[in-house]
């Protein structure tokens, strides 16, 4: 059977971010005006006024110091606290789509391939800009990759999910070369005027190039196993995140941005993602002392250091487990692969890792990979 392996993996970064102090003081800004312009209601006791946020709030909840994104202008405006994202015309590429273009450019160029020796494209991401086309086959034909391509949502465990599935593909020879993207614009689907969520996160766009180990061309990754679960939660959940919000305002509706009850999350995820990563370690005959390295989703540093630890059996040393959380804040299904790309250079021949991911479903997932 064909052995797969990472052969490459690039990141887009956006060229604009935003500092928790810059976020905080566009926030505060809103709440004082929400305040004053609902004084009355306030006095009488129908609502309760918006508290402010701040800057040692938003770093011990979640250990962010700063998050990407493609709008700063539109997300720092007290009148608006949301990207300005224009619809483009239909024969202009899409910005998901445009994003991706960089980040699999530069995973093909670290593969030393072309698009057109790509025949899978597979666009996992945790929101899609637009229902159909797939935002994969648009990818497909910018880069002039041949063979086939579609869209894959799994929330913040895209990524996983999408390589498990080209990794298999590869195995069985439905496909020869593969591209994973992970186009994530989390800031249109994020309520910035939400106290308990408005720093959780930024945009980003990561890419990893599939192949099999025998025709690589440099330094690769073996994947030696993949696994995925899920479980139905409603804990996190977004009921219409089709960026529209970031097109205009016509609506104003909460559901239509992410929601998550963060304690039952905090509750229930942490115990489903340790012991997700130790069953597979088991019956892949692998141990915790064996590994180098995990690469875990970047949602939150507190969940990060308890995973790394309970799958460990002790703390983490520095470089264990990297977080890359305090430039990147939470990028969804990319947060994971961020940490890969930025943090396995200097593994050695025959170090092993995990590249896990976990979110909304709920669902996790795992990729057991050893440089080659």
């Amino acid at each position: 059977m064909t052995q797969p392996a990472i052969t490459g993996h690039g990141v887009f970064t956006p060229d604009q971010s935003i500092s928790n102090d810059e976020l905080v003081a566009a926030f505060n800004a809103y709440v004082d005006r929400w305040n004053a312009d609902h004084a009355g209601r306030i006095a009488a006791g129908e609502v309760e006024p918006l508290t402010h946020s701040s800057s040692e709030f938003i770093l011990s909840a979640s250990g962010i110091e700063s998050r990407y994104v493609l709008d700063k202008d539109g997300v720092l405006d007290p009148d608006r606290m949301c990207p300005r994202l224009p619809v483009r015309p239909d024969e202009a590429p899409g910005i998901m789509a445009e994003m991706a273009v960089d980040a699999c450019t530069r995973a093909l160029e670290m593969a030393d391939r072309e698009g057109a020796e790509v025949d899978l494209v597979i666009c996992a991401a945790s929101n899609h800009e637009r229902a159909y086309p797939a935002i994969a086959i648009e990818i497909q034909q910018l880069l002039g990759c041949g063979g086939f391509a579609f869209d894959m949502n799994v929330a913040c465990s895209s990524a996983t999910f999408g390589i498990q599935a080209a990794a298999d593909m590869i195995r069985a020879g439905s496909a020869r070369r593969a591209l994973v993207v992970n186009p994530e614009i989390c800031s249109g689907h994020l309520e910035w005027r939400d106290r308990d969520c408005h720093f959780i996160f930024g945009d980003v766009c990561t890419a990893v190039v599939i192949e099999p180990a025998e025709e690589a061309r440099g330094d690769h990754w073996l994947i030696h196993s993949t696994r995925c679960a899920t479980q139905f939660s409603n804990n996190i959940r977004n009921n219409a995140g089709f960026l529209r919000r970031a097109h205009d305002q016509m609506e104003d509706r909460r559901d239509m941005q992410f929601m998550q009850n963060g304690r039952k999350v905090f509750k229930e995820v942490l115990p489903l993602v340790s012991s997700h990563i130790l069953g597979h370690l088991s019956d892949h005959g692998w141990q915790a002392d064996d590994l180098t390295r995990l690469w875990l989703h970047q949602a939150n540093k507190t969940m990060n250091d308890f995973i790394g630890k309970k799958v460990l059996g002790r703390v983490p040393e520095d470089g264990e487990q990297p977080n890359i959380l305090q430039d990147y804040a939470n990028t969804s299904s990319a947060g994971s692969i961020i940490a890969f790309s930025k943090h396995s250079g200097d593994m050695g021949k025959g170090d092993k890792g995990v590249i896990c991911s976990f979110g909304a479903g709920y669902s996790v997932g795992s990729v057991l990979v050893e440089r080659a």
